[in-house]
């Protein structure tokens, strides 16, 4: 995609003549006469270099650069004057501009000074997403020592490096929009943009326009033209999270983008190039909305180059003690809360609880017990009524059972081992109770069959042949 380039000259031959050079390169022109428009385009579509005339009608070349380095101190702006001298010049430097030319315009200066500027802009940029990327490592790895999670970050680090499309799926709250940012951070796009699209949350008359853009008076309110998510993610990566949720319309389109790498804004005649990897997700099953014609069967095997599936957390098993240390401390050190610890009763209420919000609903539970809990040791007793319980058809007692119950043998101090005990005398009690039925023992405590399968091999409970 090629750059930007906005002249503020208040002469028409100087804007012709800048024009002329700067197509000649490849760049995109936009012009403004006076500052004030200037801004307002700056504004509305941000170029990736000014060529800004000192002396305007008005608002003055200065005065724009001032309200222009408020905005965005990166921009690079080459001030242009037929008036130069020493002093006008350090001013502008001073001030912030890049570079300064004087009237008439060299060709040759102006090509030089406009590729050094478009580079410093790169690299500053680039400077800017590495910092962002150190602020931000820790929400983009997978945490979790679970074997569906290790298995997760296995194929993420597989496939980041490729520009293979990745389709996520997985129930809502389980971190897929923190495995797409995991992988575009590994790829060889990590200094370009993540975009991310939630499709579900954009109105269907507006979806296009979000995603391809669209020019000035494409359709009633369109007073500016607008960048659309596409354009916006050149080079880097797409995140179109909830899929599912587009209209049949809009996926014909996403769909002929995608083969073409390429389309016209909304409104538009010109056809945009771009290079994008895409990642899509979503919490529905594509199978069953492909069958109910709901989503077209072509796109979901362009998007279904590499699937990807996050784990319900009710299947991470000690996932759930990692998370809640995480979360406190990271949200100690932003918020100064004195962190909780959780008694050995809640420790055994949580493990059991089902989590049907998944990573999302721990995270505001941790932020709540800091809230309402503060410096304080958490019991079974202390935790919201819904928490105490084990999940679907599991009563409360279960869950807060001590050594004198049975239900963990004598003796057991060992939080993990206390744990494994109760997971086997737990499991085999209720195996019992539903007469062996493997299928439906799976559906009532909320854990997939071949899963439960496992554990309960990995126990050496006998299990109906």
């Amino acid at each position: 995609m090629n750059a930007r380039v906005l002249i503020v000259d208040d002469e028409d031959g100087i804007r012709f003549s800048l024009r002329g050079i700067l197509e000649d390169e490849g760049y995109e022109v936009a012009e403004a006469e006076t500052g004030e428009e200037g801004l307002k385009l700056a504004t509305e579509t941000p170029p990736d270099l000014i060529f800004l005339d000192i002396w305007l009608p008005g608002m003055d070349g200065l005065e724009v650069l001032d309200n222009l380095r408020t905005a965005d101190a990166s921009l690079p702006v080459i001030m242009i004057s037929g008036h130069g001298n020493i002093e006008t010049a350090v001013n502008a430097i001073k001030k912030g501009a890049y570079d300064f030319i004087e009237k008439p315009l060299s060709l040759e200066k102006v090509v030089i000074s406009a590729n050094k500027a478009l580079e410093y802009y790169r690299l500053r940029r680039e400077n800017q997403a590495l910092r962002s990327r150190l602020t931000q490592s820790t929400t983009v790895e997978m945490t979790g020592n679970s074997a569906s999670i290790v298995e997760l970050r296995g194929q993420i680090g597989r496939v980041a490096p490729t520009d293979a499309w990745v389709l996520i799926t997985g129930e809502n709250g389980t971190g897929k929009e923190i495995a797409a940012r995991s992988i575009h951070a590994s790829s060889r796009r990590k200094d370009k943009p993540l975009v991310a699209v939630n499709c579900a949350a954009i109105p269907e008359e507006l979806i296009e326009s979000e995603l391809f853009g669209h020019e000035k008076g494409a359709f009633t309110g369109a007073e500016t033209a607008k960048t659309g998510k596409f354009e916006m993610a050149h080079q880097g990566t797409l995140f179109l999270d909830e899929i599912a949720d587009m209209s049949l319309k809009t996926q014909a389109k996403i769909l002929r983008i995608l083969q073409e790498q390429s389309f016209e804004r909304v409104g538009g005649h010109k056809t945009v190039k771009v290079d994008v990897r895409v990642i899509a997700a979503t919490n529905k099953s594509l199978e069953d909305e492909i069958a109910a014609g709901r989503f077209r069967e072509d796109l979901y095997y362009r998007l279904r180059v590499i699937p990807l599936v996050v784990p319900p957390l009710r299947q991470r098993g000690d996932d759930v003690m990692l998370l809640i240390g995480e979360f406190m401390n990271r949200m100690t050190a932003e918020h100064g809360f004195r962190p909780v610890t959780f008694a050995p009763d809640a420790c055994s209420a949580l493990l059991c609880y089902h989590w049907p919000g998944n990573v999302r609903e721990l995270k505001n539970f941790v932020e709540r017990m800091l809230i309402m809990h503060s410096g304080q040791t958490v019991t079974a007793a202390m935790l919201p009524p819904e928490y105490r319980c084990a999940g679907a058809g599991i009563m409360p007692q279960p869950c807060t059972a001590g050594p004198s119950d049975g239900m963990i043998p004598e003796g057991v101090m060992d939080f993990k081992a206390a744990r494994t005990a109760f997971e086997a005398r737990f499991l085999e009690a209720k195996l019992q109770e539903f007469g062996g039925n493997i299928t439906r023992l799976a559906e009532a405590i909320g854990l997939e069959r071949s899963y439960l399968y496992r554990k309960l091999k990995s126990y050496n409970i006998q299990t109906p042949e």
